[in-house]
């Protein structure tokens, strides 16, 4: 009787032993767009966005009540704004994100600092990085943040809308002529967009020709000589142009007469948000572009 009570208390231990191990390590397994894993034990229901196109995805998912911390800038959509801050994407305060005990944290690999993704990996909480680079990448983002958080019904639907809005575009620009573009991101000193970045592939898309396309760096410095060789026909200024009001950075433009973007009167301003950010607003910045593009094609945009 005494053999079989020990061996009886031994199994009742080994059997709790096996439970709470299981308890540690349960959970699914994601690996990020860095190729980081990362175990997700419950259904995130505090989410922390390092990244105001990340804050854009989540709403887009339609997680609004999860979210307990945004990041500055994330002013879109305006529901985002009411969100608790902590801090700059590049600088985020380490401090403000444990004090909202997220049980998910979702952020860039092209922005956020990757002592701050370690260190809040050492206090335990998952870290998912995204870092897409086409229009694509986009979507598989929304789709990879949907099967973390349960919601990968809303996030087919809208990726479903997003390529045939795109579609749209592309039909509608496929013929005629592809005019040449020069995407200024910046002022001083003039910075434009390269390969293998989703703003030259907005371009593309919308029927126009990067002048800087075949150049490797994705964010090249582009002298007024190079510019002016190269005669681009249509000039647009992204609003996040740093170091001039939009309408001083036309005026410099309209010194160069030999442009054919200048001739025709031909430069155009396009809000940075929508090309910029890697969110599901990409796709309203190609149809942004498409019509400055080429407008005789979408003047009844809504047919």
């Amino acid at each position: 009787m005494r053999n079989l009570c020990i061996k009886l208390a031994t199994y009742i231990l080994c059997l709790n032993l096996l439970v709470n191990t299981a308890t540690v390590v349960s959970g699914d397994t994601f690996v990020d767009e860095t190729g980081r894993r990362l175990v997700i034990s419950r259904c995130p229901q505090r989410i922390v966005s390092l990244a105001p196109s990340i804050t854009e995805i989540l709403f887009a998912l339609k997680l609004e009540e999860r979210i307990v911390g945004v990041t500055r800038f994330s002013y879109y959509p305006e529901e985002a704004q009411k969100k608790p801050k902590i801090g700059a994407y590049r600088n985020p305060n380490m401090e403000e994100i444990l004090a909202l005990e997220p049980d998910l944290v979702v952020g860039i690999a092209d922005g956020n600092p990757p002592d701050v993704i370690m260190r809040l990996e050492k206090w335990g909480i998952p870290v998912y990085l995204s870092d897409p680079k086409t229009v694509e990448g986009i979507f598989n983002t929304v789709i990879s943040i949907s099967k973390i958080t349960g919601t990968q019904e809303t996030a087919y639907k809208l990726v479903k809308d997003l390529r045939m809005r795109i579609k749209n575009v592309m039909n509608k620009v496929r013929d005629g002529n592809h005019p040449s573009v020069f995407l200024q991101i910046n002022a001083k000193p003039i910075i434009t967009v390269g390969m293998n970045t989703f703003q030259d592939q907005i371009i593309r898309m919308a029927g126009g020709v990067n002048i800087a396309g075949s150049n490797k760096a994705r964010y090249p410095i582009y002298n007024i000589e190079e510019i002016l060789r190269k005669s681009p026909d249509i000039i647009i200024i992204s609003t996040m142009a740093r170091g001039m009001v939009p309408e001083l950075q036309r005026k410099e433009w309209m010194r160069w007469t030999s442009i054919p973007a200048v001739k025709q009167g031909r430069i155009f301003f396009i809000n940075s948000d929508i090309i910029d950010r890697p969110s599901p607003r990409i796709v309203e910045g190609l149809e942004e572009m498409a019509k400055l593009l080429h407008p005789e094609k979408f003047n009844k945009w809504h047919e």
